[in-house]
């Protein structure tokens, strides 16, 4: 009797497992969205207070050199909602952001929405090619370095890597746009200085054009990317070059590009997954210093002239923007880990 009940236990055990290993995904899935909304509201909360802390008073910023009375000074300060207590801005603040009404800019007078809308394809352009290129290439090369780690190409790109990795990425780009683009010494200036367009191109050769006003802030931004993306999946890698699944798998007759990219690779890819997803969340935040270097007419231009009056609307519409970006990244890379990984959300 009890050895036939110890045989149905048995066989039921695998149907116990699949439906907890079922019911285990809905709860992860609920606690990384509930993560999420913590995360957003808490953006929410520190795009408000923290930019109200910037020295300089909104309103005297647009007013500056024109002559303004104390009466149109309030006007201005009750049209913008200044005058409000500092809790019944920020509670405005949180219900109209939550409805996607970010307000309305104090010096461009139009919605910070539809500013934003009009920078973000430029952005998008920019960061976003940079992101695909150093993603890939950091992948390749660091793959490869840790496959064959302590060799004369692994020293070579980790030395590369760490150098380019603690360069500040505004320094790299002056430092291209004076070599490649004014010129020095026998190499002559090759790449517009700034800007997106040389505004008289049409059709194919306004493509041109934008690819040659692109090559040097990609260039720039690809630089200290890759190095980044390098440096962790040849770490991640390294971790599991001793792991007793790539013995066995040797012993199978499996040749070594095989074992690397069937075995090694998926484990290996969890914190680089991780990382290629924070990346794409730059996409939307583009590179603040590396547009204004450049004079790129994206978001991150447009959050430095925010910066300069304060313009508390379109400063905190964009912040809640870039971080926004970056939770959704976030909530996604966490959501394809346990289809690279199953035991993450058991």
């Amino acid at each position: 009797m009890t050895t036939a009940g110890s045989a149905a236990d048995a066989a039921r055990t695998p149907e116990v497992r699949a439906d907890r290993d079922r019911a285990a995904y809905p709860r992860y899935l609920a606690g990384r969205l509930g993560g999420a909304a913590v995360s957003l509201f808490a953006v929410l909360v520190t795009s408000f207070f923290l930019f109200r802390i910037i020295p300089g008073d909104p309103v005297k910023a647009m007013t500056h050199g024109m002559p303004t009375s104390a009466e149109q000074m309030a006007t201005l300060r009750r049209q913008f909602g200044l005058d409000l207590p500092l809790w019944q801005q920020f509670t405005d603040y949180c219900a109209k952001a939550l409805t996607g009404d970010l307000g309305m800019s104090y010096q461009f007078r139009a919605p910070v929405g539809d500013l934003i809308a009009q920078k973000l394809p430029a952005t998008l352009l920019l960061t976003g090619v940079a992101v695909v290129l150093y993603s890939a290439v950091g992948l390749w090369l660091g793959t490869r370095s840790a496959w064959r780690h302590g060799g004369l190409g692994d020293r070579i790109n980790t030395g590369v890597a760490l150098t380019l990795w603690s360069v500040p990425s505004f320094w790299l780009g002056l430092l291209l746009i004076i070599v490649f683009s004014v010129g020095i010494g026998p190499v002559p200036g090759l790449f517009p200085t700034g800007g997106m367009e040389s505004g008289d191109e049409t059709g194919f050769a306004y493509v041109l054009d934008v690819a040659h006003h692109m090559v040097l802030p990609v260039l720039t931004l690809v630089a200290v990317g890759y190095a980044q993306t390098l440096l962790v999946m040849r770490a991640s890698l390294l971790d599991e070059m001793g792991s007793d699944y790539l013995t066995t798998a040797r012993a199978k007759g499996l040749r070594d590009d095989a074992v690397r990219r069937r075995h090694a690779m998926p484990n290996a890819l969890l914190p680089t997954v991780t990382m290629v997803f924070i990346n794409l969340g730059h996409v939307a935040a583009g590179s603040i210093l590396v547009e204004t270097v450049f004079s790129w007419p994206g978001l991150g231009g447009l959050f430095y002239q925010a910066l300069s009056v304060p313009d508390l609307p379109l400063v905190q519409g964009l912040f809640v923007v870039f971080a926004g970006a970056m939770i959704l990244m976030n909530l996604i890379a966490d959501l394809l880990y346990p289809l690279l990984d199953p035991r993450v959300g058991r």
